[in-house]
């Protein structure tokens, strides 16, 4: 099925548009094509399947789920519900409020909230048709253990107490008041739709995610197919290879300035590789450009102390060093595909 969009790709460019395969802008041009219309296909699919599914899940009730269980798996359900919701970094911020004024703790909350930018469906589905299944599923453990390993920090060292007062006055009131419930509450019902109410709400999903992704997917693929024809195969692995150990920080430096969303960064991801990046040092970065970008910290201002917001950015540029650092190790071994 998907040797259709490279038939399409060499058609438009090589015979249509008269360009050759043996120059970077020809390259470059095919490259975009094939992306581009592959990615947006499978999120077309992809989405409204997942849409369908997650048609009748009910957010209180998730939010109850959590909060009745005990903390070592309220830190995974939190990464969880991260991974497999399509919000941004930025976008998150109105859940975190949300589960911050149920009580639920401030480490369960900030697991969804490192991973929710991180991973997501989109994410996975275009990691999946770019580069596969191993790197895949790398992604979403790694991504998740981020999201643990986080919150359970900020838990350990009681980081509610650097919340602004609004934001802490409302976790501990919710806290105090589930503390006083000896018995617990049923939790509420998800409601029952049919099946055209599921076809609707995964329209109206399909609709409003793909209105707000596709021109980060035009951006990404548009600099991925640039990175691609471009830049010197073996430039990366030169001057960025895995034997110097500082560029995996100097990725991860890097990215901060910049913004994007995983759906926008992906495909930059996959020319990176390509062009002899190793693993680890494009993880890092990408992490670092959709998690800890600046945009993030000055949503995130609104309800934490600086001083909470400097523990956040130290714990994250840490995993995600060590992330790098790790895989650049393990690559050999878990990606010699690539």
């Amino acid at each position: 099925m998907l040797e259709l969009f490279t038939s399409l790709a060499n058609w438009l460019t090589y015979d249509l548009m008269g360009l050759s395969p043996e120059t970077k802008l020809g390259t470059s041009i095919h490259f975009f094509i094939e992306d581009t219309t592959k990615i947006l296909f499978l999120l077309v699919v992809m989405i409204y399947v997942i849409a369908l599914a997650r048609a009748s899940l009910n957010l209180e009730r998730v939010r109850a789920y959590i909060q009745q269980k005990n903390r070592l798996v309220g830190y995974f359900f939190g990464s969880g519900f991260g991974a497999i919701t399509p919000f941004c970094s930025c976008s998150s911020i109105p859940l975190f409020l949300g589960f911050t004024s149920a009580g639920i703790p401030l480490g369960i909350t900030m697991a969804f909230l490192f991973t929710s930018p991180i991973i997501n469906e989109v994410a996975v589905i275009m990691l999946w048709s770019l580069l596969g299944w191993k790197f895949t599923l790398a992604y979403i453990v790694i991504g998740m253990a981020v999201g643990i390993v986080g919150g359970m920090i900020l838990d350990s060292i009681k980081g509610e107490r650097w919340l602004k007062d609004f934001a802490a006055k409302a976790y501990q009131n919710a806290a105090t008041e589930a503390r006083n419930h000896t018995d617990n509450p049923e939790m509420p019902e998800a409601p029952k739709l049919t099946f055209q109410e599921r076809h609707q709400f995964a329209k109206d999903e399909l609709k409003e995610i793909l209105g707000r992704i596709w021109k980060w997917v035009l951006i990404g693929v548009g600099l991925g197919a640039a990175l691609h024809g471009f830049v010197p195969d073996g430039w990366f692995a030169e001057n960025l290879g895995s034997g110097q150990w500082w560029s995996v920080p100097a990725a991860v430096l890097a990215g901060l300035p910049l913004y994007s969303n995983a759906t926008g960064v992906i495909p930059v991801m996959e020319s990176l590789i390509v062009k002899g990046l190793p693993v680890g040092t494009t993880l890092a970065f990408c992490m670092s450009t959709v998690a800890a970008s600046f945009p993030e910290f000055i949503m995130l201002k609104q309800v934490m102390s600086f001083r909470l917001l400097a523990i956040i950015f130290v714990i994250l540029l840490a995993n995600f060093m060590v992330v790098g650092w790790v895989i650049n190790a393990i690559s050999p071994w878990l990606f010699s595909g690539f």
